[in-house]
């Protein structure tokens, strides 16, 4: 059997967390934000962005796959 939830649980908060989008840039929001503190939909990215979006991505996944124990197996 093959556990596939800690895959689809990264796909998931990649897309949503993701300060520069390949589908919609800056689907939800950027923090910070180039002019302002939050932007949102925004075109542009900064490094500061980056590394934010990358430190909460890896809270939620830890949470996500340690704490909760997010499993989808396929048989």
């Amino acid at each position: 059997m093959s556990d596939w939830g800690p895959v689809f649980v990264a796909v998931v908060l990649f897309v949503l967390l993701s300060p520069g989008l390949l589908i919609q840039p800056g689907l939800l929001f950027q923090l910070p934000g180039n002019n302002k503190q939050i932007e949102f939909g925004s075109t542009k990215t900064n490094g500061k962005a980056i590394m934010l979006h990358t430190l909460i991505f890896f809270a939620f996944y830890a949470l996500l796959i340690l704490a909760v124990h997010v499993h989808i197996y396929t048989g």
